[in-house]
């Protein structure tokens, strides 16, 4: 069960062992200035859901205040997030249309343009709004990082799916186990004179690259390949060559894309139902992040013990999936209310609570946290 404190002192938050895995009920910039010693270049992923400032007016905190005064806020906690990020570390901030491009200019600053590592569109909603002159069923979610080096190497293929498992096959029994076959032509811009000539199957058949088009390889490194059976003629020897592309061998795991559709990555319905059965009583928020969504993010940027930071905390989507994939984590919030959601959500969380990604990370119970005030 969660330790409360009614104040939570400066030596407790400057190590960041001694705060995972926490709540901490405190405004997000103060709380961060006292987190900036002991958490530099610690937390290896950052999430927010801060305000969008689209005008709407919500039972816990109203969403409209001057553009001016919006962006100044959130590049001023931007500023503060930035030094707490690891070298392979990366921050996502979930924003919509009304100020997304404003955000994405202020972002650049802070972090650098080099740094910006893609836009994720989300699908978050999948049903038709007609009352509005479109349905705008998508949001975003900007991505920076630190060194676009070391974030590349370190970011984490997402599961293979059945439909691409379904693709290997082994239709000549090779013992080295299932594969799919890939194009061995390419386009020939960049091509040196060695990438043209003549293939001869193993069946005396000739095969030229198409037009415009050159092998992948060399001419000896080519007769290699198919010498190690690692070129697919077809079955009957006759088909275009093709490169064989072991399950084994390769990396396993999926190159992750830039549209998230909802039966991937949920839908603000789907969570906001989740949080209707964890709390029937409850005035619960109107577009709470699923936490589908929150664990594609935490798949691709973490690995198990990592530390993930969110300090627009809200319902606690954020921290409910990073304890049930095993993550370390620190969530901040300013609303007294909202906090003690997000508290008791943990809570339930600890007890084996089902719903979420509870299936598909195979969740069961068990872990504690830490209320803390600042």
């Amino acid at each position: 069960m969660p330790s409360e404190n009614t104040q939570a002192k400066s030596n407790i938050l400057i190590d960041s062992k001694e705060i995972s895995n926490s709540i901490i009920h405190g405004d997000n910039r103060r709380v961060l200035k006292t987190l900036t010693k002991g958490l530099k270049k610690k937390v290896k992923c950052i999430y927010i859901d801060p305000p969008y400032n689209n005008g709407e007016k919500h039972y816990h905190y109203d969403d409209d205040i001057s553009h001016d005064v919006w962006i100044e806020e959130i590049s001023n906690t931007l500023k503060l997030l930035k030094p707490l990020l690891s070298i392979d570390g990366s921050i996502w901030i979930s924003i919509d249309d009304q100020e997304m491009h404003y955000l994405k200019v202020a972002a650049d600053k802070i972090f650098g343009r080099q740094n910006f590592v893609n836009t994720i569109v989300w699908q978050q909603r999948t049903t038709r709004e007609n009352r509005s002159v479109f349905s705008n069923n998508q949001e975003y979610i900007l991505v920076y990082c630190i060194s676009p080096k070391d974030f590349k190497k370190n970011r984490n293929l997402l599961p293979l799916t059945n439909d691409v498992l379904n693709r290997y096959k082994n239709h000549d029994n090779d013992p080295r186990g299932a594969w799919q076959s890939v194009s061995a032509n390419v386009q020939n811009g960049h091509a040196s004179k060695n990438q043209f000539y003549e293939i001869i199957a193993p069946n005396g058949k000739k095969h030229i690259a198409p037009r415009g088009r050159c092998w992948v390889y060399n001419e000896e490194r080519m007769k290699k390949e198919i010498g190690e059976n690692n070129i697919w003629f077809g079955k009957n020897g006759t088909g275009v060559p093709r490169i064989k592309k072991f399950l084994n061998g390769s990396k396993k795991g999926l190159t992750p894309e830039t549209l998230w559709l909802g039966d991937f990555a949920g839908t603000n319905k789907g969570a906001k139902k989740h949080l209707l059965d964890l709390f029937p009583k409850e005035k619960i928020f109107d577009t709470p992040k699923p936490e589908q969504l929150i664990h594609k993010i935490l798949s691709i940027s973490t690995n198990e013990n990592d530390l993930v930071l969110d300090c627009f905390l809200g319902s606690g989507s954020t921290l409910s999936t990073a304890h049930k994939m095993k993550r370390r984590y620190i969530g901040i919030e300013k609303n007294k209310t909202v906090a003690q959601i997000a508290k008791k959500r943990i809570e339930l969380v600890i007890k084996g609570e089902e719903g979420g990604i509870s299936k598909e990370v195979e969740w069961e119970s068990g872990g504690k946290f830490s209320f803390l005030k600042c």
